[in-house]
């Protein structure tokens, strides 16, 4: 019996990923914080705001600033990889986009002076945000591991392994 060299099966896993339950819920959650910190920071958060002395006050700005920029950036990942899953980007557009995306800056940053003072909601909204942030993290992880291995499954192909198919092509047809 011959020898039957079977041809590798690419499982797209980014659709599957986009399209399961787990990244649905994910993405829900990311949504649904970026809509709950929109609406404390313009109404109940204003006025907690005002409570705030000078110390206080300085850390409640900077932990809003820290907050609104992590949740924009978590919503840029969420909705990028919603996009590519559903086929809505070519592979350009993905790259640029990837790049205005960063992740890794948008931890918990240094203490600052007045923090006790901070309000218990914005607390809470931080702290989820900061978790929503660590699971963004794995997943990029993960696909970023699944890109790397699709690429090293599919190589691309050699200059030299060319040259040498047309030359083993060119003596084996005057053998």
């Amino acid at each position: 019996m011959p020898f039957v060299k079977a041809s590798p099966v690419t499982v797209d896993f980014m659709s599957r990923f986009t399209a399961s339950e787990q990244f649905d819920k994910v993405f829900k959650e990311g949504m649904g914080l970026v809509e709950e910190t929109a609406n404390y920071l313009d109404g109940p958060g204003r006025q907690d705001a005002r409570l705030l002395d000078r110390h206080g006050a300085v850390a409640y700005a900077t932990e809003s600033m820290r907050l609104t920029t992590r949740l924009m950036q978590l919503a840029s990942w969420l909705l990028l990889q919603r996009a590519i899953g559903a086929g809505e980007m070519s592979q350009d557009d993905v790259k640029q986009e990837r790049h205005r995306i960063s992740l890794s800056d948008l931890g918990r940053g240094k203490p600052l002076n007045g923090s006790e003072q901070l309000p218990a909601a914005l607390n809470d909204i931080v702290e989820r945000s900061l978790s929503l942030h660590q699971r963004v993290l794995k997943f990029d992880a993960m696909l970023n591991i699944q890109s790397k291995a699709e690429v090293a499954a599919n190589p691309a192909p050699s200059p030299v392994s060319s040259q040498l198919d047309r030359l083993a092509a060119v003596f084996g047809a005057r053998s």
